[in-house]
């Protein structure tokens, strides 16, 4: 969903509208991208004392006859100790994959676990319940849906009071959902997306970021812009969602990782972001954003880029959106509070995390893209060499950086003045000298559009380069006809 101005050398005479022009092409490539780019993952809870008590256990294969004797035990044992101790079994063997596959196989042994997992005695359901979330975590879909008679009833114990059990509920489903069409198509009908909005209004912590782990798992699923998504905009879910984003003493990580990716999904989705810009969408996320840029800067929590990606993102793909300019952008908020954060953690990301800097970097191209006044923080700030000093990184990063200077050089002459010459110059011909094409073909459009609004700078960079670098590259003879050209209708206006 970014905005990019990413393009190759034009023909003469190619306008400022016709950049803007292909920049709303690419935008539509980038949106696909970015929504078959998920992040499909399982997750496995165990408990902590449960596992020292077990640590040093081998987990054996379980055969037919162990299976089918710890199902009987479970369920007609003489004691509630000896039948929670059979389900305890059951669960250590269901952690390795073939025994789950003979499981399944086993006729009425799921039947037999949902019997446990519906019964009366508390200890019998939540060990019931553990051997159903081994199972969830398997690879082989035909476990998942094995599963299916069970999620209903999961689904039923959300309303409950225990925390834990629902938090185990919670990731149980989390991980069917993903796996599986035809526990999406059993559960939406059945109100998984009420339920879950009921779910988020729960005081534990624990439960909300369980929460948010199986409502990304739904909104990830294919069908989820046509049959998820509109349901969960039309609850409340949105809106307890940037409530848990608002930055503050009372945000918590773990939780606010969880339902920001929630938020980028729905986002991606394209369904209504109008929707969540008139939420407020855009003031949540930017003063998260300002939020996180004191945070990485007193703090080596290692966790922060966690929350730091998604919520920059969604700042990136929001900003796309028509309504995000009636609103001018994250409102309430001077365009160099957004800037100077951002540039914070691109340093941030520069030290810690370099995968992360083309993310801060789409954000900037997308504040700057159609902002003058972004563009004027740029400068004001004295930003333009430290975005230099990105180049260097790598060829991804570069033209990156280049095209957030084109979308400078594109407001205009006053814009152009402050850019050139400077360190742009000696920068542009070594960028002109790589032999990536990208890079390349950046570092021209932002040539054409110095020579457009800078009379003197073709003239200067003639006289500068000889033209040496550029003989390396096809385009040098349309690079030539046009620098002369533009050179000439400068001189004679």
């Amino acid at each position: 969903m970014w905005s990019g101005r990413r393009g190759l050398l034009r023909p003469l005479g190619c306008g400022v509208e016709e950049l803007r022009c292909r920049r709303r092409e690419r935008e539509a490539a980038l949106r696909k991208a970015r929504r078959e780019q998920q992040l499909v993952s399982k997750r496995l809870l165990r408990d902590e004392a449960t596992e020292e008590a077990e640590e040093g256990c081998v987990v054996v294969i379980l055969g037919e006859a162990e299976i089918q004797e710890f199902l009987r035990l479970a369920q007609r044992g003489i004691e509630e100790k000896e039948r929670e101790r059979a389900l305890v079994s059951l669960r250590r063997g269901l952690q390795h994959p073939e025994t789950q596959q003979i499981f399944i196989r086993l006729e009425g042994s799921i039947r037999t676990l949902v019997g446990l997992l519906t019964s009366n005695q508390a200890l019998l359901q939540l060990e019931a319940a553990r051997c159903l979330h081994e199972l969830s975590h398997s690879e082989q879909s035909a476990v998942a849906e094995a599963c299916l008679p069970a999620t209903s009833y999961l689904l039923t114990y959300l309303s409950g009071h225990s925390s834990d059990f629902i938090e185990l509920c919670l990731y149980t489903l989390g991980n069917l959902i993903v796996e599986s069409e035809a526990v999406r198509r059993q559960l939406l009908p059945q109100g998984i997306v009420p339920a879950l909005a009921a779910c988020i209004q729960s005081p534990h912590l624990t439960v909300l970021e369980a929460l948010g782990y199986a409502l990304s798992q739904l909104l990830q699923a294919k069908e989820a812009p046509e049959k998820i998504i509109p349901s969960v905009l039309g609850s409340t879910l949105p809106q307890h969602i940037l409530q848990l984003l608002q930055p503050g003493p009372k945000l918590n990580l773990g939780v606010a990782v969880e339902f920001a990716w929630c938020l980028h999904y729905i986002i991606c989705s394209q369904v209504n972001n109008a929707l969540l810009i008139t939420q407020g969408a855009l003031t949540t996320l930017g003063l998260l954003l300002l939020d996180l840029a004191v945070a990485v800067q007193r703090t080596k929590n290692a966790g922060l880029e966690l929350l730091v990606c998604p919520v920059v993102r969604c700042l990136s793909n929001l900003l796309t959106e028509a309504a995000a300019e009636t609103v001018g952008g994250p409102v309430h908020l001077r365009d160099e509070r957004v800037v100077a954060a951002l540039f914070i953690l691109l340093q941030f990301f520069l030290q810690e995390q370099p995968s992360l800097l083309p993310e801060g970097l789409w954000l900037l191209n997308n504040l700057t893209a159609n902002s003058p006044s972004f563009c004027t923080s740029l400068i004001s700030l004295d930003l333009i060499e430290p975005l230099l000093h990105l180049l260097s990184v790598s060829n991804v990063v570069s033209v990156l950086v280049l095209t957030v200077l084109c979308n400078v050089a594109e407001k205009g002459p006053a814009y152009c003045q402050h850019l050139w010459p400077g360190l742009l110059l000696p920068t542009l011909l070594d960028t002109l000298a790589l032999s990536d094409t990208e890079v390349v073909g950046q570092s021209l459009e932002l040539l054409q559009l110095l020579f457009l609004y800078q009379p003197g700078a073709a003239q200067a960079f003639l006289q500068q380069s000889g033209l040496q670098a550029l003989q390396r590259h096809e385009e040098v003879a349309q690079l030539q006809d046009r620098v002369h050209a533009l050179q000439q209708t400068a001189l004679h206006g």
